[in-house]
């Protein structure tokens, strides 16, 4: 198994609303786990927000979204992912659902 650790510095996400919104963090990792052939990627955040999106996603059934994510190191990725707030912590994770695409 391999991971690889990419910092982010900025997300922004498209619900099924179509609306594009930035997301707001103090701290976000990018996971990409390889193992035996396939590829898992999730994006952890700390002090995520604005609260009200947090809310959004915390109380919705449907937190599938289309997500934009450029790295400190100039990389841009995108993808589908779910969206899991947590609300008393401030965070939330991208759980990757599809294949991550990735340019610079």
């Amino acid at each position: 198994m391999a991971m690889e650790v990419i910092p982010i510095q900025q997300i922004t996400i498209t619900g099924n609303d179509g609306e594009a919104r930035e997301l707001s963090f103090s701290s976000a990792e990018l996971f990409i786990v390889t193992d035996h052939g396939s590829r898992q990627w999730y994006i952890d955040t700390n002090e995520a927000g604005p609260a009200q999106l947090l809310d959004l996603y915390y109380t919705s059934d449907n937190i599938q979204v289309r997500l934009s994510a450029a790295a400190a190191d100039g990389r841009h990725f995108e993808g589908t992912a779910y969206f899991h707030s947590n609300v008393p912590k401030q965070a939330c994770v991208l759980r990757g659902d599809d294949e991550l695409q990735e340019s610079k």
